[in-house]
């Protein structure tokens, strides 16, 4: 399998390791760390010397509750971060769900849009959606994520019930909207949205049934990285679960990491990188044994 972006064609017979870049001053994961320019255009640096193979650059918060940015603060936040990341050879993906921010980003060199509104959002000024950019782009990517309801009422409401058939029925139809629209299926990769409105049990459930959750052919995508719901099997109370303490999930993160490309996923979502590409090493390793070349004996 192969996901087809802007300037690269990527191989998914091995795991592909996704950094996260968030151009933001509110961000739970990091706490602001790359907020400027360029401390965001350092850390993209770092992540591909950690060995990322793609870098996911963002200027809007959508951990649970977080407020909007407006359009020109994210065009601030995020260009000259693209502009610097296109240059660094490898493919260069846009975390926003504003129309007007991916036609720059694809404009400036971008490789993939990496969607939590899976399009859906409804336009710009212009009255461009984010379908109408991506199905006029000749070969970018493009992830669609699962996610219930908005950033700022998501876990005030999660989902009722066994959400694995629900997840797997809205990427059906989206991804065959898309293809309606004349978009490539190696184009388009599919997230299950870990901890977009879901509860910690339902979480586990799209990390567990993963393959039922994602329509079949598709490359999929997982980003558990420091999501609450971690925190919130691994703590041994709710105080802690809901404290600020990141490295008490980078273990739990990178666990979640391999587990998901056991269970089929093509790229994972990260900020740890270097561990998570060590575990994978590792997972790699096991896999190479457990089915030796079988030779014929005359």
């Amino acid at each position: 399998m192969h996901w087809q972006t802007t300037r690269f064609t990527l191989d998914l017979s091995r795991p592909h390791v996704m950094g996260i870049v968030n151009v933001t001053p509110d961000s739970f994961s990091d706490g602001g760390q790359h907020a400027t320019s360029q401390t965001a255009m350092a850390h993209c640096e770092t992540l591909l010397k950690d060995g990322a193979d793609i870098l996911d650059i963002g200027g809007e918060s959508t951990r649970p509750g977080a407020p909007p940015v407006s359009l020109e603060e994210e065009f601030a936040r995020v260009v000259p971060v693209i502009r610097h990341a296109v240059t660094l050879g490898v493919p260069v993906s846009v975390d926003t769900y504003k129309p007007a921010v991916m036609q720059a980003a694809l404009d400036l060199g971008a490789d993939i849009i990496n969607d939590v509104w899976a399009l859906r959002w409804a336009g710009d000024a212009q009255g461009k959606t984010g379908k109408d950019i991506v199905a006029a782009h000749p070969n970018c990517g493009v992830c669609l994520m699962h996610m219930h309801r908005d950033p700022l009422t998501m876990q005030v409401a999660p989902m009722d019930g066994d959400v694995v058939p629900q997840v797997l029925s809205f990427l059906e139809l989206l991804a065959q909207d898309l293809r309606g629209l004349g978009i490539d299926q190696a184009r388009i990769c599919l997230d299950p949205g870990i901890g977009f409105g879901k509860t910690v049990q339902q979480n586990f459930a799209l990390l567990a049934r993963q393959a039922q959750a994602i329509p079949q052919g598709f490359a999929v995508l997982a980003g558990w990285s420091r999501k609450s719901s971690l925190a919130a099997v691994t703590h041994t109370s709710l105080a802690q679960a809901a404290g600020m303490n990141i490295e008490l999930r980078r273990a739990p993160s990178v666990t979640a990491a391999v587990l998901a490309v056991q269970n089929g996923a093509h790229v994972v979502r990260v900020h740890d990188v270097r561990d998570t590409v060590s575990a994978l090493r590792v997972l790699a390793a096991m896999q190479a044994e457990q089915a030796p070349a079988i030779t014929t004996q005359r």
